[in-house]
């Protein structure tokens, strides 16, 4: 037995000392998070090595234009990612170029020639990524996205992994930078939306068209990706709900704060017995949970799982290196598990393939949750008997409510409802709109209470 032990060290200790060849990875992209990837692969190479088992070498890189913040002297450069994608040298593509046709047939190449893939590309994940896993796995090759939700935090680790003993119940995150910015803003200065997102353009925080970021669209791509991974269903962003904050005011940011709430632009999803909530909007959340004290640029998701209860994941969710330390990870992970087969590494939504579910993502109106509901109306006796009537007559309980005084004509008239169905809400918004008292749209916010 002894001789056995020592002979099975003599083992241990020879396979130890056996240096691996390097991975070889191509960078597509030397935008923000390809010059961050760069110099962190870089700057920490041999850190990266001690974790990885093995060297990561940098052996191409595709870019349309330098990056003055990357040091790229001898390096092989092209301006053709194709010619990335198909260099028989590669073993890893880094798809950092962004947007959706051109990453996409990147993507596709570079899995046809048997790269494996690290993006950071939600847009393309959310749309696309069914067809990409499948063709991944036909080719027994891996596609990582970390970098593609929330930035620098290992949120899609965390639901593939850590919280693979769970059934997921529900999530909630502010997973774009930009919206909640302005909301934060709004809130603790009193500014209108338009002043801040105009602002938030300046500092760099929001393109010239902002309108993937204030729509929610971006939310809704990252949204998509992590409902998929938690309740093991196709990516179906087509079925997304999303609502912007444009039409926020500081009246109703200040209105929320006198009800004990903040609003943030949250992306949503619910398991239910229906079927799957996979919404984006924004929503007043009690002031004293954990999520309504992120402030500014920072992402976090807030996660509930049967077993552990809530879990909240908190960072930076955009940036060069912030993003630049999931994509590295993502790298670290593929090199770990590359001789691994395909059906013992970790898969692509975390269920494995055959196993995805076909439950329904339910359309907006037949998701439940509270309501604020702000009314223009008349100062005229009985308005706020028949508002209240109509929501009665529709099985909907105020909470709250809340006539403000005002030198107008005209004042607003505030209400916190209980949850109801969407449904409900519609038509009775509908009926309020029709009174001969009523001025203009009622504003509708959801309210949500994420377990509080």
């Amino acid at each position: 037995m002894w001789g056995s032990n020592r002979r099975q060290q003599k083992r241990n200790c020879a396979k130890r000392g056996k240096v691996l060849k390097p991975v070889k990875v191509g960078i597509c992209g030397l935008g923000t998070v390809g010059g961050g990837t760069f110099n962190v692969l870089q700057r920490n190479a041999a850190e990266i090595a001690r974790r990885a088992g093995r060297r990561i070498q940098i052996e191409q890189i595709g870019m349309r234009r330098p990056n003055p913040a990357c040091d790229t002297k001898g390096m092989h450069v092209t301006a053709d990612v194709f010619e990335v994608a198909t260099n028989p040298e590669i073993d890893i593509v880094i798809e950092l170029i962004g947007g959706y046709d051109v990453a996409y047939k990147l993507v596709m190449t570079a899995i046809e020639n048997g790269k494996h893939v690290v993006t950071a590309n939600k847009a393309l994940i959310a749309v696309h990524g069914n067809e990409i896993f499948a063709a991944a796995q036909e080719k027994n090759v891996m596609v990582a996205f970390e970098a593609s939700v929330a930035g620098g935090i290992p949120i899609i680790k965390a639901l593939r992994e850590g919280l693979s003993a769970n059934k997921i119940n529900w999530l909630a995150g502010i997973i774009n930078g930009t919206g909640n910015f302005i909301m934060t803003e709004m809130r603790e200065k009193g500014r209108d939306f338009q002043d801040v997102l105009a602002e938030a353009q300046a500092l760099g925080y929001a393109e010239a068209d902002p309108t993937f970021d204030v729509e929610g669209i971006d939310a809704a791509h990252k949204l998509t990706i992590l409902a998929s991974i938690a309740y093991g269903i196709p990516l179906q962003f087509d079925k997304a709900y999303t609502e912007g904050i444009s039409r926020i005011t500081a009246e109703d940011v200040k209105y929320a704060e006198e009800l004990g709430y903040r609003i943030k632009h949250l992306g949503i999803s619910r398991r239910t017995a229906q079927g799957i909530e996979l919404r984006v909007h924004p929503t007043m959340v009690p002031q004293q949970a954990l999520i309504a004290n992120v402030n500014g640029v920072m992402n976090a998701v807030l996660v509930d799982g049967d077993a552990v209860g809530q879990t909240l994941y908190y960072g930076p969710g955009a940036g060069a290196e912030p993003t630049a330390s999931a994509v590295v990870a993502d790298v670290v992970d593929v090199v770990r598990t590359l001789t691994a087969d395909r059906d013992n590494r970790v898969p692509h939504l975390a269920f494995q393939p055959g196993e995805l579910s076909d439950a329904e993502v339910l359309p907006v109106d037949q998701i439940e949750s509270g309501y604020y509901l702000r009314i223009m109306a008349v100062e005229r006796p009985g308005v706020l008997a028949h508002i209240t009537r109509i929501l009665g007559d529709k099985g909907i309980n105020i909470e709250a409510i809340t006539q403000k005084q005002t030198e107008e004509a005209q004042v607003p008239v505030i209400l916190l409802t209980q949850s109801v169905k969407e449904e409900k809400m519609n038509q009775a918004i509908r009926e309020i709109e029709a009174l001969p008292d009523i001025v203009g749209e009622v504003v509708r916010i959801r309210v949500e209470h994420l377990g509080q």
